[in-house]
């Protein structure tokens, strides 16, 4: 069977003030035409189909259009909900459309019960794991403490208990959304730690053909099995050296799994350029950068003028423009937020307290600290996805 593995659409969403509905659209469109050439017999899309929980009605009208295209194949789609996605807005209808071989699969406790898709050597079971919030599914998956890797392990275990009631010889695909050690994150994720953990392993997935990722926005391979197709677009600086593209995976009789990647086609090309004002004006060697979407780091120890007109005027697609004058580790003017450049919550509030009382918190401490931040982040999904 031939899968054709993304992820991360986040339809709706702008590249710093680009907005890029344009681009989504082009890029269905390339879907549509290698679902097409490759003769492909289904579509798995890992999550974060929307940017936010209410997405702009042109996003909407985007989607719907999606699903005409894809259903007019005839090729079967299996589709989850991702952290960013409102499940039960993603979810209305789910039923009526699973008719037209659209698959939605975005209810934690549907997690065993699969799209079952036959070819010439068999059935494939499609597992639909969407993303699981911890502290909002703990009781569904009966864990004791809510955590990433202890929902994904509960909502696996449905799986393979499915899985082991199926013919022999039945292979299998999991969706899931998730951050598995091993995969390289960008600024354009949000962050999903829970209890100070965002990572679970790649072993969690154990006992499965195929493992189809979707949160982190680059192509990545972290087993032969287990994958990231990554975003089909740019949605911050930090995936300027991606490589934007598909997974085009062979599942065969046995279920050994060959891929390929497939590209996907960008608007514009990204550049993060870094000096002096004028010698970035200057330098000819950023020619190839001159029509390159463009962030700019000025690192001129006093704030030159007009920087942003000045350097639209070389590199007309300047979306920003960063200041980090160049100083000795010890100047005193260092910014704050460079001192807490790649520090966690937890860690700066531990240097509060210690900087406030002279010593910093104590096990029991961190643990009420570590606690707060985890209701706050559950609180504000809560409030983002109901009605």
């Amino acid at each position: 069977m031939k899968l054709l593995h993304t992820s991360d659409w986040h339809l709706g969403r702008a590249f710093h003030r680009v907005n890029m509905l344009g681009a989504q659209a082009d890029f269905v469109s390339h879907l549509v035409t290698t679902v097409r050439e490759h003769a492909v017999d289904a579509v798995v899309v890992s999550g974060d189909v929307y940017d936010r929980a209410v997405p702009p009605l042109a996003a909407v009208e985007l989607f719907d259009n999606t699903l005409h295209r894809l259903a007019d194949l005839g090729v079967p789609t299996v589709m989850i909900s991702g952290n960013h996605d409102s499940a039960r807005r993603l979810g209305v209808g789910a039923g009526l459309i699973d008719r037209a071989g659209i698959h939605l699969r975005t209810e934690p406790s549907a997690c065993g019960t699969p799209v079952v898709i036959p070819d010439a050597f068999g059935d494939v079971a499609f597992y639909g794991l969407p993303y699981l919030e911890p502290a909002l599914v703990k009781a569904e998956f009966g864990v004791e403490k809510a955590g990433h890797e202890a929902v994904l392990a509960a909502a696996m275990e449905r799986v393979r208990a499915d899985l082991a009631t199926r013919a022999s010889g039945t292979r299998s695909v999991v969706l899931a959304h998730a951050f598995v050690t091993g995969g390289e994150a960008s600024d354009s994720e949000r962050d999903i730690t829970v209890g100070g953990v965002a990572a679970v392993p790649a072993g969690v997935f154990g006992g499965v053909d195929y493992v189809a990722l979707g949160h982190l926005h680059g192509s990545q391979t972290i087993t032969g099995r287990v994958r990231y197709s990554g975003s089909p677009l740019p949605y911050s600086f930090s995936e300027a050296d991606h490589r934007k593209s598909m997974w085009l995976v062979d599942l065969d009789a046995d279920g050994t799994v060959g891929a390929a990647r497939v590209d996907c086609p960008v608007p514009r090309e990204l550049a993060r350029i870094r000096g002096a004002l004028e010698d970035l004006l200057d330098d000819p060697e950023l020619v190839r950068h001159e029509e390159a979407w463009v962030e700019a780091t000025l690192t001129d120890p006093v704030r030159p003028a007009d920087p942003m007109a000045r350097l639209t005027e070389r590199f007309p697609h300047t979306l920003s423009l960063v200041f980090d004058p160049e100083r000795s580790p010890d100047d005193p003017d260092v910014s704050y937020a460079r001192r807490l450049a790649g520090r966690s919550d937890q860690e700066i509030a531990d240097d509060f307290v210690a900087h406030v009382r002279g010593a910093g918190p104590d096990d029991d401490e961190q643990t009420v600290l570590q606690e707060a931040f985890d209701a706050v982040r559950a609180d504000a999904v809560v409030r983002e996805v109901t009605p």
